[in-house]
Order: C-alpha cells, then sequence, then structure tokens
C-alpha cells in the first residue's frame, strides 16, 4: 500500500500548506464530474482524498508518521518503538523457551500493560469503540450557487452518494462538516466526519469581497454624458438603476443591501464601477460631431492628474 505522501506526491516533511496545495491540484484534476466514466480516475480520487483526510488532521499525521496507523486510518498496534512488531520482540522466552510467559497480576494488570505497550489506546477502547476516520472532499461549486445556495451530491471514496446542501453565502475555502459520514470505527466505532472544502469558480462579470460584491458596469457614451435610467438582469433579480449626467469610467455606484446574504439576515452592498464603451465599429457622424466639438473646446483630461 503506498504512503499517504506518495499518493499526494509530498515529501514527508511536507508542511500543512503544501499538502493541502498538492490536494487541492489533484482534487481538481480527477475529480469524478470532470471526468465521467472514467473508473481508474474515480479509484485515484478516492486514494488522494483519503490521503488528504489523514495527513490534513495533525493527530492522525502524527500517529501515521510513528507507525500507530496505517495509511487507511486503522490501528496497527505497533509505533516506531516496535518496529520489528509486538510478536517478534517476545517471541524469544528465557532459559531458551520458544515463548515467554507474561504474569499479567498484581498491580500492573492486562489493561495496564497493553495501555502502556499502545500509548493509552486500550484505555480509550474501554470508554468506548474508537471513532472512525474524517474523509476529506473537494467540491466545486459555481458562483451564483455560492451566493444563493442550492444542493450538490458528492461521491464518496467507499462509494456512498451524499446529498449535500450549499449555504448561500458560501465562500471560497470554506469547509463544511457532515457529522457521521466519515469512515466507520474499528470493532463498530461511530463514524468520523466528511468533511467537504468548497471551492467557487470565478464569475465573468462579479468579484466578492467579503459580502461585498463587485461588478464593472458598460455604458455608453451617451448615457455616460447625457445620464440614464437602467434596469439590469443582477443575480437578485431585475434591479432598477440611474446614471447621472456626466459619469465617467471608474465612477462608483453603491446599492445597498444588494450584495451577499449574511448570517442573521446581513446583507453586503453591490459596487458597479462605470466603464464608458464605445461602439466597435466606428460611426462617421459621431466622429464628425467629435472633431468640431474637439475644435471648439480646449479639454484636455490629463491635465487634472498632472500629465498635460
Amino acid at each position: 500500500m503506498k504512503s499517504p505522501y506518495q499518493i499526494l506526491g509530498v515529501d514527508s516533511k511536507a508542511s500543512a500548506a503544501e499538502i493541502k496545495r498538492a490536494y487541492r491540484k489533484l482534487a481538481k484534476e480527477l475529480h469524478p464530474d470532470l471526468n465521467p466514466g472514467d473508473k481508474a480516475t474515480e479509484q485515484r480520487f478516492k486514494e488522494v482524498s483519503q490521503a488528504y483526510g489523514l495527513l490534513s488532521d495533525a493527530e492522525k499525521r502524527a500517529r501515521f508518521d510513528k507507525g500507530e496507523i496505517d495509511a487507511s486510518g486503522q490501528e496497527t498496534g505497533f509505533g516506531k518503538d516496535f518496529s520489528g512488531g509486538f510478536y517478534q520482540r517476545h517471541a524469544g522466552g528465557r532459559e531458551g523457551a520458544k515463548y515467554q510467559h507474561f504474569h499479567f497480576g498484581g498491580e500492573a494488570g492486562f489493561d495496564d500493560i497493553i495501555s502502556d505497550l499502545f500509548g493509552g489506546q486500550a484505555r480509550r477502547t474501554r470508554q468506548g469503540p474508537l471513532r472512525g476516520a474524517d474523509v476529506r472532499y473537494s467540491l466545486t461549486v459555481d458562483f451564483l450557487t455560492s451566493l444563493k445556495g442550492g444542493e450538490q451530491k458528492i461521491a464518496l471514496p467507499d462509494g456512498r452518494t451524499l446529498s449535500m446542501k450549499i449555504p448561500a453565502g458560501v465562500e471560497d475555502g470554506k469547509t463544511l462538516r457532515l457529522k457521521s459520514q466519515g469512515q466507520a470505527g474499528p470493532a463498530g466505532g461511530p463514524r468520523g466526519d466528511v468533511l467537504v472544502e468548497i471551492s467557487v469558480t470565478p464569475h465573468p462579470l462579479y468579484r466578492r469581497e467579503g459580502l461585498d460584491l463587485h461588478l464593472e458596469l458598460p455604458i455608453s457614451l451617451p448615457e455616460a454624458v447625457l445620464g440614464a435610467s437602467l434596469t439590469l438582469p443582477l443575480v437578485q433579480g431585475r434591479v432598477a438603476l440611474k446614471v447621472p449626467p456626466g459619469s465617467n469610467s471608474g465612477k462608483t455606484l453603491r446599492l445597498k443591501g444588494k450584495g451577499v446574504a449574511g448570517p442573521k439576515g446581513a446583507s453586503g452592498d453591490l459596487y458597479l464601477h462605470l466603464r464608458v464603451d464605445l461602439p466597435d465599429k466606428p460611426d462617421a457622424e459621431l466622429e464628425n460631431f467629435l472633431r468640431d466639438w474637439a475644435g471648439k473646446n480646449n479639454y484636455d483630461p490629463r491635465r487634472k492628474v498632472g500629465l498635460a
């Protein structure tokens, strides 16, 4: 079995950030939604998700490095101090006997000795079955779904498919937890969780900053000079907007409460950054008008910024 480091293609000394970058890169390449019907790639995606689930958990990673758990997160029973295995270390008994006899009586009972050998694991087992390992999953969500919320299915490494609710306003890089949907615990222990890291695809028009949205809005030359009343199909629906006369490129209009819906009813704002957009094809009438206008007006916009 490959180690989780080999599966993710990172060194055993890699930082948590390096492990996360390697996982996100592989998850995006191998995601089943991008490789429909490719069983080999789907299996590789499952291995990558399982490897990241182990290495992203500092405690589990430390236990794996010590040899206490294997690459699947299951108990091995031995750490580095027991690299030969319990059986091998005690296979030679005293006075040439094949196996050494242990007496677990008195102050040190069997559970205490096993607890010492296995780093306290037996004590935890006596308190209840061990919890299963968490499973890491990377889910790509389109920009509008991240704003409005929705529902999406995810395929887990063990073959199960879950329907997951995407909360409205979820941010890129946010991790959502599906409780008790991870790996089953050993000896009938409870399942771990599924930790879903959200990756939001960029939008060609909108840019998000916290709960605020930013949009570069093209306007025509007449709209910029004379002003205009517009109705725009924005993410919240159609919105009426007034462009003031004499609006230059770079002027920003703010629409309060039209940003991202936040917790407890709070919402961000939408900022519209105006950009004057000329026709693609030259217009002879407009050109003639501007030549006449320029000849009568000595206007130099660069003078405002000291570049005249």
